[in-house]
């Protein structure tokens, strides 16, 4: 278990950038915290890096997920906070993130379709910024971190 201090959004988007050099095909990162915590602004940090700072990433707030097109597989970000049923992820093309790698705000509500396996990034306000925990799930994750981490 790691905690990093975000003094700034900067600090937030860099550790995104940190992680996605981390990230492979089939993997999960599920961004846990309360409204406001940094969960999009991480998400937006890493994938600009996979893919361009001059990429525009919207909130999947209202859409629910938004798909891109990586160089080396594709990346779904999913914000799950209006999802009603967890049922409803099929509908959102749950299914093929397998093919890619999925970014996950408020994975609680996927109920039983969240994997075991994947990398569980905690933000918090703390004083002026934020404070983040990373905790690795299952297998590979710890090694991964432990190289670009220390």
């Amino acid at each position: 278990m790691r905690y990093l201090e975000l003094a700034t959004d900067l600090d937030t988007r860099a550790l995104g950038a940190r992680l996605a050099l981390l990230l492979r095909r089939g993997d999960v990162v599920a961004l846990r915290g309360n409204l406001g915590a940094g969960k999009t602004t991480l998400a937006r940090g890493l994938i600009q890096a996979l893919l361009s700072v001059e990429e525009e990433v919207p909130s999947p707030t209202y859409t629910l997920v938004q798909m891109y097109d990586g160089p080396d597989f594709p990346l779904w970000h999913f914000d799950l906070y209006r999802l009603e049923d967890p049922e409803e992820l099929q509908e959102l093309g749950w299914d093929e993130t397998q093919a890619g790698a999925a970014l996950i705000e408020w994975p609680d509500r996927a109920g039983r379709h969240l994997p075991a396996q994947r990398l569980d990034v905690f933000l918090e306000n703390s004083g002026d910024g934020r404070r983040a925990r990373l905790e690795p799930q299952g297998e590979g994750w710890q090694e991964r971190l432990d190289e670009r981490f220390g």
